[in-house]
């Protein structure tokens, strides 16, 4: 987000959890650092942020699930993105199943405790955070155990995971793509439900069965949750699809992972999108691209230490850590990105790139040794 306000023209301060090269090249940057090794909150973030002066604000992950969080980020500034009122309504599970149904749109069961012994058996339910990200912590609920305190049931659907990119303005929205998320794939050190890459796709393009119709039922489900919600500027929707049904999963109502392959696709600042559709006014953008726009995490699968930095960016990489960094067992090393003709071969791609960056930081893990 910060590269895309930059491209915009806005002079950028980024507090970050990590202040990679790349970053540090567009923005002032802030390194956030738990205390005693304690991992990055945005509650931290926001109280580092006290001491910007800047006369506008954006978030991005996970600010959406701490509300107090926001409010304290924008005290004194303009707030682009929801305000902490639209974020409490929208990243609460129960109140979104039911706005789903009132409007007749599939949506998972959701429950805040477990089902009662004679409840219906075929239901398969999935333990999630209220405070989720990125499919962490996501596992799979075994019958006649407890729902701890600050996590849910959502019925688990079958079919493939996908998200929507809308821009919003409070009452209606605008679709501005359509992508095939990469899910728990080994081959990026990712496991189980953790999301590690996606695939921006062609309205007509054959990422999912059904597409022209899914992407059809996927518009309206935006205005919907754009209208009940009164979400504003960039959002994102992740669902499931069951042929050409969307089962909407989660409401991220920030901007995302994979906008920026919209902004690669069609040579535009998204963070000017958010900024205009802030204030009310949607784009012009037509959601369809001549070919698959790619982009992977690669999570490290040992721990590893960065190479520098001419032994390993022949390929197109962001999220950039500094040589001779210290990387631990699942956590990211950079971003890989692809462009093909079709989904499958541009995933082939990344895992292809993402396979070179492990040659490189692996191989210097075994000299090392």
């Amino acid at each position: 987000m910060a590269i895309s306000a930059a491209k915009a023209g806005f002079s950028v301060t980024a507090i970050d959890a990590f202040g990679d090269r790349d970053l540090r090249a567009v923005a002032d940057v802030i390194v956030a650092r738990g205390r005693h090794g304690s991992r990055y909150s945005p509650v931290q973030a926001a109280a580092l942020a006290a001491s910007v002066s800047a006369d506008l604000v954006a978030y991005t992950s996970s600010f959406e699930n701490y509300p107090a969080a926001v409010l304290e980020l924008s005290n004194g500034r303009q707030l682009l993105g929801n305000p902490p009122r639209v974020l409490e309504r929208v990243r609460n599970p129960l109140e979104l199943s039911r706005v789903l149904r009132r409007h007749a749109l599939p949506a998972p069961l959701s429950r805040k405790s477990a089902p009662a012994e004679a409840g219906d058996s075929s239901v398969r339910w999935l333990l999630k955070s209220r405070r989720s990200g990125g499919g962490n912590g996501v596992q799979a609920w075994r019958p006649g155990t407890p729902v701890p305190r600050g996590r849910y049931l959502q019925e688990r659907i079958s079919g493939a995971p996908g998200s929507l990119i809308m821009a919003c303005n409070g009452k209606s929205a605008v679709v501005l793509g359509l992508t095939r998320q990469l899910v728990g794939e080994p081959e990026l050190g990712a496991r189980d439900f953790q999301y590690c890459g996606s695939l921006l796709l062609r309205c007509a393009g054959p990422g999912f069965p059904c597409q022209d119709e899914l992407f059809r039922r996927c518009g309206d489900l935006a205005n919907v949750v754009a209208r009940e919600f009164e979400l504003v500027g960039l959002n994102g929707i992740d669902f499931i699809a069951d042929q050409n049904t969307p089962y909407l999963i989660e409401v991220n109502p920030r901007f995302s992972a994979s906008m920026e392959l919209v902004q690669r696709a069609q040579g535009i600042s998204m963070f000017d999108v958010h900024f205009e559709a802030c204030h009310g006014r949607l784009p012009l953008i037509t959601p369809s691209t001549p070919n698959t726009y790619g982009k992977a995490i690669v999570f490290a699968r040992r721990s590893v230490t960065v190479p520098p930095a001419s032994l390993w960016e022949a390929v197109d990489l962001a999220d950039l850590p500094h040589p001779g960094e210290r990387i631990e067992k699942g956590h990211p090393i950079c971003t890989v990105f692809a462009e093909a003709q079709t989904p499958q071969r541009c995933r082939e791609q990344l895992l292809e790139r993402a396979a070179a960056v492990y040659r490189c930081v692996e191989r210097r893990l075994k000299r090392a040794s």
